[in-house]
């Protein structure tokens, strides 16, 4: 790798911003001891460290109601007329429910079992709590209050007035649904546009092609300020808290992992044999192509020619089945994002003493879920979505920055999940299917964002 830092990759930039911040926090907090340099250190974490480190979320603050109900009513409407698309729209529906439906669940498994963000003192507990939020002992309390009833909780997923929900959705003591009845009223829109004739339809879709794309640039600015934001932040954590949240991020990552391959190899393979009935051995050598290239470029829309070419020469897919699962999957199937999101969600929960009921995490797995189908299929897409349900739980949404030094390397390896997966629900669609002809033409992708 050269040396040069201005041609160094973006992720390089922030994982370098991570440890070089966490270095330097590291020695101030060993220098840093008589009550005087402590208080000069807390007014420079305060008035310029912090400030810098929080500009960049800021920005994804800003534009995360928009990119949640543009890209879930894209991945929902693209899949096209539900009543037209019939068995095989219903077949790659439900598998991709499915899968994220699994996925989810060993997220939540995974992550009570061995629960990554308890690893920590309470001291260091305390100082993140204070370092992230003025207000966070309020978001912490609302957490932790008494679930309502059941019957009003479902009741708030459906939304009398979507845009109040939509304002509300961050507001600390808000008690409607938030930003899961935003998802709730985008995935009605989405089936709704679906199933409208293309002609009246294709405006609108073009509209929220716009809008989502409009998102992603946004989100390309806030990122570029990624590695100074990162570096500042974790010198402002180190900084404060010394080696235990470094311990932690450690926790952390191998529950990640750990999740990760149990879907791979565990969940997949099940599915392979069971509902496409082939060998698993098989689909993985014939698939390998397709995965170690979702592993290096961290994308999924980059990845699809790839995957189409593995799907119909390699696995033998009918060309209509592959055109449709893949290409609507590249976006709409993410569900190595959504097990990535339930762990991550439930770790900086645990970080932040919000002690979650079983229904909460429910809530939190069915969001996770519809925030899958609306994960945009480039590198570090699913960002905005993690925060807005971050706050849904009462968590500070800058807390986020904690893991994201170590991103890259989750991302890599969610993204060869999710490759893996749309792989995995054309194989079990095209069961049944082969006899038909596919369509004559060459494929056609849908377009990246």
């Amino acid at each position: 790798m050269t040396l040069n830092p201005f041609k160094w990759s973006r992720p390089t930039l922030i994982l370098g911003g991570l440890v070089s911040g966490a270095l330097l926090g590291l020695l101030v907090h060993g220098l840093v001891t008589t009550p005087e340099a402590q208080t000069r250190l807390a007014w420079w974490l305060t008035n310029i460290v912090q400030p810098l480190g929080r500009l960049f979320i800021r920005i994804i603050f800003m534009v995360v109601i928009p990119l949640i109900f543009s890209a879930i009513v894209l991945g929902v409407a693209e899949m096209g007329d539900l009543r037209k698309l019939g068995r095989v729209g219903l077949k790659s529906l439900g598998a991709t429910v499915l899968l994220s439906g699994v996925g989810v669940a060993i997220a939540l498994a995974v992550a009570n079992i061995f629960a990554p963000g308890e690893h920590m003192s309470a001291e260091t507990r305390a100082g993140l709590i204070a370092e992230y939020s003025a207000g966070a002992a309020d978001k912490v309390a609302i957490g932790q209050a008494k679930s309502p009833p059941l019957a009003d909780t479902l009741l708030n997923l459906i939304p009398q007035n979507p845009l109040a929900e939509a304002v509300n959705a961050f507001a600390p003591n808000y008690t409607g649904g938030g930003l899961i009845a935003v998802m709730v009223f985008s995935l009605f829109f989405g089936v709704a546009l679906a199933l409208l004739p293309s002609d009246r339809a294709s405006p609108l879709l073009s509209v929220l092609r716009a809008v989502f794309e409009v998102c992603l640039q946004i989100i390309e600015f806030a990122m570029k300020l990624a590695p100074l934001g990162v570096a500042c932040l974790g010198f402002a954590l180190t900084a404060q808290l010394g080696l235990g949240l470094v311990q932690t991020l450690g926790a952390y990552l191998g529950v990640v992992l750990l999740g990760l391959a149990l879907h791979q190899f565990v969940s997949y393979p099940i599915f392979v044999a069971t509902l496409g009935r082939r060998s698993p051995i098989t689909f993985f050598k014939q698939s390998r192509e397709a995965i170690v290239t979702a592993f290096s470029t961290s994308s999924s829309n980059a990845t699809l020619p790839v995957s189409l070419r593995v799907a119909e020469q390699n696995l033998g897919i009918p060309a209509r089945i592959s055109r449709f699962v893949l290409t609507v999957g590249a976006s709409a199937n993410q569900n190595g994002t959504a097990l990535y999101e339930g762990v991550t969600v439930l770790f900086l929960a645990q970080v932040f003493g919000v002690d979650l009921t079983l229904g909460q995490q429910l809530v939190v797995a069915l969001m996770c879920v519809m925030a899958g189908l609306g994960t945009a299929g480039v590198p570090g897409g699913s960002l905005p979505l993690v925060v807005g349900v971050l706050v849904t739980i009462g968590v500070p949404g800058e807390a986020i920055a904690i893991i994201l030094g170590i991103d890259r390397l989750l991302d890599m390896c969610r993204t060869a999940l999710n490759v893996t997966g749309d792989l995995v629900i054309a194989v079990i669609v095209s069961r049944g299917e082969e006899n038909t002809a596919p369509p004559s033409g060459p494929a056609q992708p849908a377009p990246a964002p």
